[in-house]
């Protein structure tokens, strides 16, 4: 069997500006804007060789709200303090040791739960 690996993400949001202003700030996210054909426009980042790609919430369109995202980032007081500063609200859990190593969960302007974890040398 040959290898997978996962290529897309799409989150849909009512509210692109913040949500990419938010991705930006936490993960340091360089997005450009994109349209295809017919479809609305959006934004998309490469991350890993991952395209994860915000896209407006329709009001009769699919949510995405229950898609939960996790991301390893190299600091996480670091991405903690760069999204608390403009949105305090964001922070659900905040950092704390974990089997995992140092965890947190923020939730996004769309209500999308996103866990940040950070390796220690013990995980």
């Amino acid at each position: 069997m040959k290898a997978i690996s996962l290529n897309l993400v799409v989150l849909r949001s009512s509210d692109l500006v913040r949500a990419v202003d938010f991705y930006t700030r936490l993960l340091g996210l360089e997005f450009v804007k994109h349209r295809h054909g017919k479809g609305p426009e959006h934004f998309s980042a490469e991350l890993g060789g991952v395209v994860f790609e915000l896209y407006p919430l329709a009001p009769d369109g699919p949510s995405t709200l229950g898609t939960r995202l996790g991301f390893k980032v190299p600091s996480l007081e670091a991405a903690i303090a760069a999204v608390g500063t403009e949105y305090p609200e964001a922070i659900l859990s905040p950092p704390k040791d974990s089997e995992w190593g140092r965890r947190a969960v923020v939730v996004d302007p769309g209500g999308h739960r996103v866990e940040l974890v950070e390796r220690t040398s013990a995980s």
